[in-house]
């Protein structure tokens, strides 16, 4: 029996296996799912072939059926070694986010999106007490949270909409945005400043700022985030200290792993 792998030739290799990983290349591209002859077109395949691999995806978890079009979900980061339980990225990740923390003395968090919510896929926490008790595996709604916009302002504002009318925030404080043309404003204006605020959105009280954390395409797929209470901390010392911190980490764990285009 050989100890390692060599692949002499073509007949050796998994074709349906390749088929497979392309209709998730192409997926994870796509901003809002694609539909069974969106995928086919981009990947080659016929359409009954392409029906087969997203109804094994959907069948496996690591895709969902939202109306006529079909979605990867946050399940299928744990195909690259990134798990919400400790995975590698984020377990590689872990000594920089307990340097933030400690840097900050406050707690700080990395969250992925998955439709419209947010996952939050690692934490660090200082030693503070707050209201809102959060883990890894906890999920908020994208669109009302800090790490959620800085992932949302990267999609088309047509995207950005869809989430909105998909999942309509609700009023949970007197600063909750809810009006669907002022949050596509709000982020707009994340997109070009680099980072988003929520002040008191959540809960009275709690204030959160984050960057994002991209890919090797650019796109963001994670948010990084402090979270603080507001009679503590301003919302203009988390502008001009917690921003540089919160990129610093963000690049560190950008080099750490790079997730595929």
């Amino acid at each position: 029996m050989e100890d390692g792998l060599r692949v002499d030739t073509r007949s050796e290799t998994v074709g349906s296996f390749e088929k497979g990983l392309r209709v998730m290349r192409v997926m994870a591209d796509a901003d809002k799912g694609m539909t069974q002859a969106e995928v086919a077109e981009a990947t080659g395949l016929t359409r009954a072939s392409a029906r087969r691999f997203l109804l094994t995806l959907i069948d496996l978890g690591y895709a969902k059926q939202v109306g006529s079009r079909v979605e990867l979900t946050a399940e299928v980061l744990a195909l690259g070694g990134v798990r919400f339980d400790g995975g590698l990225v984020w377990e590689m990740a872990r000594p920089h986010l307990e340097d933030l923390s400690a840097e900050l003395d406050e707690s700080v968090s990395v969250a992925v999106r998955d439709g419209h919510d947010i996952v939050y896929a690692a934490r660090a926490q200082a030693r503070r007490i707050m209201s809102v008790t959060l883990n890894v595996g906890s999920r908020l709604p994208a669109i009302m949270t800090s790490m959620g916009r800085v992932i949302l302002a990267d999609l088309s504002v047509p995207c950005q909409y869809e989430v909105i009318e998909g999942a309509p925030p609700q009023q949970l404080t007197p600063h909750t945005r809810t009006d669907p043309d002022e949050i596509v404003a709000e982020l707009a204006r994340v997109r070009d400043q680099g980072y988003a605020l929520s002040d008191q959105e959540l809960e009275i009280g709690l204030r959160s700022i984050a960057v994002p954390i991209r890919a090797a395409n650019g796109k963001a797929y994670a948010g990084l985030n402090v979270a603080v209470q507001a009679s503590r901390v301003s919302s203009d010392h988390m502008v001009s200290t917690f921003v540089p911190a919160l990129r610093r980490t963000a690049m560190r764990i950008e080099a750490l792993s790079r997730l595929p285009s």
